[in-house]
């Protein structure tokens, strides 16, 4: 065994961990990105779910706000993490990647760095909001935290690398932000946020089952709402068993990420 060969796997987590810390600093410096990542979703429940609060509560048979509110933190989860993984091309923009290609680390270390610092980002930023839940006004068991934070890390990871093969591909941020805002849109309206997706025509099901989104939205609602509601409320919005939300997370997250990495390979 080579020198090389022996120190490689301590390399490459110590470039990952530095592009992973990188990108934690840099948006941590960020007050005024961090403040509005907040206070968006804030708002957004405060003034859209209030306001249909009276009017929707009765078709759905529960209050709306608690139906919105997991939606409103896979949103949450959604923006951060596609538009953290900008910084991938501003740093090919103004020269920082090539000098980080140039050292003697793996790229695949840089883009699964930059993936897992988008993904922490945006887990953080949802439990932020999760943190909030009481003031909200919804109701939320201590007990079934962990398995939502298990829920809203593998859809960061979804999203972030989704966020990152986008970046990979395109060389400026226009092309980036305009791409990104054709994605968003699509994904959260089919991810029923707003409305179950039960009984919707059959072209918006078929797209709203390839959409990760859907299955975070779903994972999260059943996680945060499961026993709380009725059951002929609980028939009504939610989608899937719960594993099969996790199992699909897992498989896209992992696709994904292997896709962001390779494609990041060949366009750096």
């Amino acid at each position: 065994m080579t020198q090389k060969e022996h120190y490689y796997p301590v390399h490459f987590l110590q470039a990952m961990t530095t592009i992973w810390q990188r990108e934690i600093t840099r948006y941590r410096r960020d007050r005024t990105r961090v403040v509005s990542t907040i206070v968006q979703p804030v708002m957004f429940l405060i003034v859209f779910g209030s306001g249909f609060r009276q009017t929707l509560a009765t078709g759905l048979g529960m209050d709306f706000l608690a139906f919105m509110y997991p939606g409103t933190i896979a949103m949450t989860v959604m923006g951060v993490a596609f538009f953290s993984t900008v910084s991938t091309v501003w740093d090919r923009e103004f020269g920082f990647l090539k000098e980080v290609l140039v050292a003697p680390i793996p790229r695949t270390a840089i883009a699964l760095g930059k993936t897992t610092g988008a993904a922490t980002m945006a887990s953080v930023q949802a439990l932020i909001l999760l943190a909030l839940a009481p003031v909200i006004g919804v109701e939320l068991h201590p007990a079934r935290i962990p398995l939502l934070i298990l829920y809203m890390v593998m859809l960061s990871l979804s999203v972030s690398g989704l966020g990152l093969l986008v970046a990979s591909l395109m060389k400026t941020t226009e092309s980036f932000g305009i791409v990104i805002q054709i994605l968003i849109f699509p994904m959260f309206f089919l991810s029923g946020a707003f409305f179950p997706l039960t009984e919707v025509p059959q072209w918006m099901e078929v797209l709203s089952n390839l959409n990760p989104l859907t299955y975070g939205v779903d994972a999260f609602r059943q996680v945060i709402l499961r026993g709380d509601i009725p059951p002929e409320v609980a028939h009504k919005i939610f989608l899937y068993p719960l594993p099969v939300n996790g199992l699909f997370l897992l498989g896209f997250s992992t696709v994904m990420v292997l896709a962001a990495v390779i494609a990041f390979n060949k366009k750096s």
